[in-house]
C-alpha cells in the first residue's frame, strides 16, 4: 500500500538513518514534502532518554518529530548529524549495532514516533 506522491514545492529537512553493508548504520541528508499524505495507523509520544547512549538499532521504520529537545545522534561508521524541532529523523537503521544519540542542550528529548509500514514510500529525498 503507497500513496501518491504529494504534488508540491515545499520541503521539511530530514536524515535518515540507514543500514549499510555488513548492518552498519550510516545517514543520508535530505528532505520530505510537505502535504504528504502517509501510511501510517498509529503514533505514540515519548520522552523517555533511557537509551541515550545506548547503541541500538530502529525497532521499526518509524518518522521521529522532535519536539522538544537538541541531539547528536552517531552511527557506527564514525559519522554524527544534529535533530532538533524542525528536523524529520527516518529511522530505518533496523539492522546491527544502530544508533547512538546523546541531549547536547538541555536534559529533555520529547518526540513523536510514526511507525511506517514496511512495504510504504517514506517520501524521503535526498540533497
Amino acid at each position: 500500500m503507497t500513496s501518491e506522491k504529494a504534488d508540491t514545492t515545499n520541503f521539511l529537512k530530514a536524515i535518515r538513518l540507514i543500514n549499510i553493508e555488513n548492518d552498519a548504520c550510516s545517514f543520508e541528508v535530505g528532505k520530505i514534502p510537505v502535504l504528504q499524505n502517509i501510511n501510517a495507523t498509529y503514533f505514540f509520544a515519548k520522552n523517555d532518554i533511557a537509551l541515550q547512549h545506548s547503541p541500538h538499532p530502529a525497532p521499526r521504520k518509524q518518522y521521529v518529530i522532535t519536539t522538544k529537545g537538541k541531539l547528536k545522534f552517531s552511527v557506527t561508521n564514525g559519522h554524527s548529524f544534529i535533530i532538533e524541532p524542525g528536523i524529520i529523523l527516518i529511522a530505518a537503521d533496523t539492522l546491527g549495532n544502530g544508533h547512538t544519540w546523546e541531549i547536547i542542550d538541555g536534559n529533555e528529548w520529547e518526540r513523536i514516533y510514526i511507525p511506517i509500514n514496511d512495504d510504504c514510500d517514506d517520501y524521503f529525498i535526498a540533497d
